[in-house]
Formats: C-alpha cells, sequence, structure tokens
C-alpha cells in the first residue's frame, strides 16, 4: 500500500500533562486519517487511561513518537504552524483554520510538515512560537472560548482532510519545478544562527542588550519565506559579512 500524503502530517503536543489527552488526540487524529503523533517532553507518558481514551486508535497512541524538544520534533519539516490562543505582544503571519489545512496539505506534496499544539493551561511559549512559519487560532466564541485539546486536534485535523479530500478530487498533479523548493526547519534555524552572529560580529546586537532583534528578524522571515536558493544565497552574503568584520 502506498503512503499516504497525510503521512507527511504531523501532530506535535508539547508538555502535555494528562495522558488522557494524548489518547483523545490519538482518536481525533485516526478519525480524520492522521496517524503521525509526535510527544514533546511529556509530563506523563500514555498509560491505560490514554488507551481507553484513544479508544480504536490505540496504534496511533502506541506508534508516537516522544522527543525532548520542539526542536528535535520538526527539524526536518518545510512547514511549521503553531496554535495559538491568543494575541502576542509581536504579531505573527496568521492563518484561518480552512487556510492553515489548505497550507499543511498543499505542502506536505514536498516534505513534513507540523502542527504544533502546546500545553492544557498555557499552550506555546513565545520561544516556541518563533519555531513556527505561522500561527492558527480557531475563531470560537469570544465569550466562552474554552477549547481543550483534543478538541482543537480535532478541529484542525478536520480542516487538514477537507482540504486533502478536496485536493484529490481536483487530481492534484505535484508539479515537477523546484523553483519553490522550501528549506527544512533545521536548515532555517542554521540561518537565523548565521545572522546572529554575523551582526554580533559587525556590532549591530550588542551581546549584553540583544533586545528584539533577532525576534523581529524572525518574523520578517517567515513572512517573506525564503525558498533554498535564497537562504543559500542569503548565508553567502552573511558569510561576506563576516569577512570584512574581521578585517
Amino acid at each position: 500500500m502506498l503512503p499516504s500524503l497525510l503521512d507527511n502530517v504531523r501532530i506535535v503536543l508539547v508538555n502535555t500533562s494528562d495522558c488522557r489527552n494524548m489518547g483523545s488526540a490519538a482518536r481525533a487524529m485516526k478519525t480524520m486519517g492522521l496517524s503521525q503523533l509526535i510527544l514533546v517532553d511529556p509530563i506523563e507518558m500514555p498509560n491505560g487511561q490514554a488507551q481507553a481514551l484513544a479508544a480504536g486508535a490505540t496504534d496511533v497512541l502506541a506508534n508516537a513518537k516522544v522527543v525532548s524538544t520542539l526542536e528535535e520534533a520538526i527539524s526536518d519539516c518545510g512547514l511549521v504552524v503553531g496554535t495559538s490562543a491568543r494575541s502576542r505582544t509581536l504579531p505573527w503571519p496568521m492563518l484561518e483554520p480552512r487556510g492553515c489545512g489548505e497550507k499543511l496539505v498543499e505542502e506536505a506534496n514536498n516534505f513534513p510538515v507540523a502542527l504544533v499544539f502546546g500545553r492544557e493551561s498555557s499552550g506555546l511559549t513565545n520561544d516556541e512560537l518563533q519555531l513556527c512559519h505561522f500561527h492558527v487560532q480557531i475563531p470560537a466564541n469570544p465569550e466562552y472560548s474554552s477549547l481543550n485539546l483534543a478538541m482543537a486536534v480535532q478541529t484542525l485535523s478536520y480542516e487538514v482532510r477537507t482540504s486533502f479530500l478536496a485536493q484529490e478530487n481536483e487530481q492534484y498533479v505535484k508539479p515537477s519545478s523546484d523553483d519553490d523548493e522550501y528549506p527544512v526547519v533545521e536548515e532555517t534555524e542554521r540561518l537565523y544562527e548565521h545572522f546572529e552572529n554575523a551582526l554580533k560580529a559587525t556590532g549591530f546586537i550588542v551581546p549584553s542588550h540583544p533586545g528584539l532583534v533577532m525576534t523581529k528578524l524572525r518574523r520578517l522571515l517567515n513572512r517573506a519565506r525564503p525558498d533554498t536558493k535564497e537562504v543559500k544565497m542569503l548565508r553567502g552574503m552573511l558569510a561576506s559579512v563576516e569577512r570584512a568584520a574581521k578585517k
């Protein structure tokens, strides 16, 4: 049996405190055809309670990959979308749930993609959200917007499946051109590290008072979404800047 495009879509749960939520999330995933579950530093590992709530999706739960950091979970992903229940001090490129599903399915044709969910009580930290290309917020009732983790996974997994079925009905053909090939997270993180080193070398960033330079730079580049060739060009430019700074 050939692997489904949906096998390239990962659901990532960060620092989940209640294993029952993992079981419910696994069930929500399987009903929508998703199977790739990654648990980042879970406070409680899946147990019998989680399996009970997973019902017929115990295979998704049993095959879940456990990692220590979000970086490890998404390092080979070309697109990462983080869920955010509230607006942040520094606005980030946002997607609506429908657009989120469409973008994940579109780019899953080329590389693994990830949909990241945070802690039950506090969601994702600002540092974790900055690892994401886009944020998505479910437009729940503002007077009562209490969505538990499994509900959020179900809602966004449904949007992924809807977009997947629409693409299948259109008999989508993957373009042969690699002009819009995007780098995976590991490559973009190296770019950010290169930027930071170069800006320190020129004195633009003062290590003792770095401010929000790198946060704003991440936001700018996430909005621009440079492709692989552009990332290589930027790193070549930064190398030139570093050489000039040394002289």
